[in-house]
């Protein structure tokens, strides 16, 4: 179970994962190695999952952000696992997730451009197995795109 010094000590590196070790310990008001001993449990327990660098897309010539509805043309189990399995292998894929109500995944792709998204569309999406529709949305501005989870 987690208590307040855990909350406070995931929320506070979600917000900065570059902060120093003493600066956490700091923050939290405990000695270095007990948040360090802390730190070490919340990943071994799967609290945190990692750490990576934000990269600005734009920059590296990715300036498209759709999103895509999928709908299969079967909804069994083996259905599901077959498409989960081969969106995986998609490096446009950002996120995929099943999710219930009209379609049955829903699909964030990043890409450089519309032709490009056309390409993805054509060569890896719908030869994805099971595909039988599909709407795409393709994003005109990011408003908010990076929230923490809310643990206080």
């Amino acid at each position: 179970m987690l208590d307040r010094i855990d909350l406070r000590l995931l929320d506070i590196l979600q917000r900065d994962g570059r902060i120093t070790d003493a600066e956490l310990a700091e923050r939290i008001g405990l000695s270095p190695a007990a948040t360090s001993e802390r730190f070490r449990r919340l990943v071994a327990q799967g609290y945190i999952l990692g750490f990576s660098a934000r990269l600005n897309p734009q920059k590296l010539g990715l300036g498209l952000l759709a999103f895509v509805e999928v709908l299969l043309d079967k909804t069994t189990p083996d259905a599901f696992a077959r498409f989960a399995e081969a969106v995986t292998r998609a490096p446009e894929v950002l996120e995929c997730h099943m999710v219930a109500g009209g379609f049955d995944y829903l699909v964030k792709a990043r890409l450089a451009d519309m032709a490009a998204y056309r390409r993805f569309l054509g060569e890896v999406l719908l030869s994805l197995p099971g595909v039988k529709e599909t709407r795409t949305y393709a994003v005109m501005e990011e408003v908010k795109n990076d929230g923490p989870l809310r643990l206080l």
